[in-house]
């Protein structure tokens, strides 16, 4: 199946300006991160906002750096978690991190220990000793942790990558479905998933009817659909299984 892309509407984040020579890296700071995406989340649960997730990604002279926030509220009870992916700029896992802020206070971290392993270290509190768990898993394993949905923007973006080329004037997309290596930090669990574009459809967005672009995200577990925009920005993502529907705001 085909997708045409403007180029210029094409993030790709495994492009970045070649490094300066040694001999003028000293003299020369380098390049501000640019912010290539940022925005919020609503989380809707039978039609009724549950929760926000609040993100940004930056684009740094090295990689990339996505950072998430996350506010849920139940009652009295609030909930406040945040997240950070570091990738390379091949899109290699360099560190993630995972923080409660409340009501507890747990941590957990995934950084690659070897070309074929990621080590999952997790503490449960402030007093409490930490947990390390391996996993088989080579450094171009993608992070699609629980509720940190702009995760799920950097694989559809990856998946882009890998089946577009550009033309004179033009970026020719050719997209098979594809498999990709997952790790759900959160439920220790790693998976394989596979995503496939399934063409433009029209979508009621907050009302609006919109032509967006929709992808099939599964694995295990795991049965998505996600609609992005024509500048590849995640517009819209439904779990039926879950009654789940999270829009950008």
């Amino acid at each position: 199946m085909n997708l045409r892309i403007a180029p210029r509407k094409l993030v790709c984040l495994l492009a970045l300006a070649a490094a300066l020579p040694p001999a003028f890296a000293a003299e020369r700071k380098p390049p501000a991160a640019k912010t290539i995406d940022s925005g919020s989340f609503g989380i809707f649960v039978n039609g009724k906002r549950v929760a926000t997730e609040t993100f940004t990604i930056e684009q740094t002279a090295d990689g990339s750096v996505t950072k998430s926030e996350l506010k849920a509220e139940a009652g009295d009870v609030k909930a406040v978690q945040t997240s950070e992916l570091q990738l390379s700029s091949v899109g290699n896992l360099r560190r993630y991190a995972w923080n409660e802020v409340s009501p507890g206070k747990a941590q957990a971290t995934v950084e690659p220990q070897d070309e074929q392993m990621l080590m999952q270290r997790v503490v449960l509190g402030p007093n409490e000793k930490p947990i390390d768990q391996p996993f088989l898993l080579p450094a171009s394993t993608a992070i699609l942790d629980d509720y940190f949905f702009i995760q799920r923007e950097l694989l559809a973006w990856r998946y882009l990558g890998a089946g577009c080329r550009p033309t004179p004037g033009d970026m020719q997309c050719k997209l098979s479905p594809a498999e990709f290596p997952a790790l759900i930090p959160r439920q220790h669990l790693s998976l394989r998933v596979r995503m496939a574009y399934l063409g433009p459809e029209t979508v009621v967005v907050r009302g609006e009817p919109r032509q967006l672009n929709r992808f099939h995200l599964q694995g295990e577990g795991m049965d998505w659909a996600l609609w992005l925009d024509e500048n590849n920005k995640l517009i819209r993502v439904v779990i039926a299984a879950d009654k789940t529907e999270i829009v950008r705001d």
